[in-house]
């Protein structure tokens, strides 16, 4: 099985495996593995990592066999916080959530596991203790749980809605009005399956967002979920006009993006609060920002001086 990915237009003229990372969320080691090992094709044929992409060009990828065999070594995870219930992990970028078609890079479970955590067997096999997920590309906080008792009750939790996911982003523009809700169905992108976009008949999808700060090409905004969609933040603040800087999958301008240093979206799962699952408590946990966003957010803040 394959996916197809049309080049975007803010990748034209790049590297076939700086492309491939930025467009599925890979390193650029593990973009040039899949390129070396024929698992990428333009027009049909298989191309040197080094080709520079050109308009209308269609990326073809083949899916790996087995994810699992392939996965990286993982080291461990940062721990925001654990106990014999759950582990909040602060997830790295370049890191998913679980194996997956198409994904032969670390994992949250995998990282885990290879530290010695035993998680809950709750789920499906391949998603131990995922009780939700952050992108590869994006970073933050992220609960996984350890045992049943706490899998069913964070799962509740997300279902109804009673978890505060607070995210940081980083958007081109100014948001009018400064502080809003955006609600907009989303679903499938109709003619781009590696995308997502707001669909009439798509998933009732709920955004909150509160600009903290502002300069002339781009805000911080504060951002609440109240539904958690695949790629929501970035999908409804690109239907907006303002998409993640550094997302160029959404459409944002690859000229700050370079300015910048970013290699992907300017996101970050900044704070997570749920109940407990033993005792009930109410549990914050707060993820501070990794180095290379916080190095783009500097430089926006001394107006891109270097």
């Amino acid at each position: 099985m394959s996916r197809v990915y049309p080049v975007p237009d803010g990748l034209v003229g790049e590297r076939l495996d700086v492309a491939l990372g930025r467009m599925l969320g890979l390193s650029r080691a593990q973009a040039s593995s899949f390129i070396d090992a024929g698992l990428v094709r333009i027009g049909g044929e298989t191309v040197a990592k080094s080709h520079r992409l050109t308009i209308n060009e269609v990326i073809d990828v083949d899916e790996p066999v087995s994810p699992q065999s392939v996965e990286e070594p993982v080291a461990a995870l940062p721990i925001l916080l654990e106990d014999d219930q759950i582990v909040v992990i602060d997830k790295p970028v370049g890191v998913a959530a679980h194996p997956s078609p198409g994904w032969s890079g670390p994992t949250v479970t995998g990282s885990l596991a290879a530290s010695g955590h035993l998680l809950t067997t709750s789920g499906a096999a391949e998603r131990e203790g995922i009780v939700h997920r952050l992108d590869v590309g994006t970073t933050g906080a992220m609960v996984v749980a350890k045992t049943p008792e706490a899998y069913t009750s964070l799962k509740r939790q997300f279902k109804e809605r009673s978890v505060d996911k607070e995210y940081h982003a980083v958007v081109h523009g100014l948001l009018d009005p400064l502080v809003g809700t955006i609600d907009a169905p989303i679903d499938r992108h109709p003619s781009k399956d590696y995308k997502w976009a707001v669909v009439h008949s798509g998933r009732p999808s709920v955004t909150h967002y509160e600009t903290l700060e502002a300069w002339p090409r781009a805000s911080l905004v504060e951002v609440h979920l109240e539904t958690g969609r695949t790629h929501q933040i970035r999908v409804h603040m690109a239907a907006m006009r303002h998409p993640c800087v550094g997302d160029l999958t959404y459409g944002a301008d690859p000229i700050v993006a370079r300015e910048l240093g970013l290699q992907r979206q300017w996101l970050h799962a900044r704070r997570l609060g749920f109940e407990h699952p033993r005792t009930g408590e109410r549990v914050n946990v707060e993820s501070s920002y990794p180095s290379d966003l916080h190095h783009a957010l500097t430089k926006l803040r001394s107006g891109l001086s270097n």
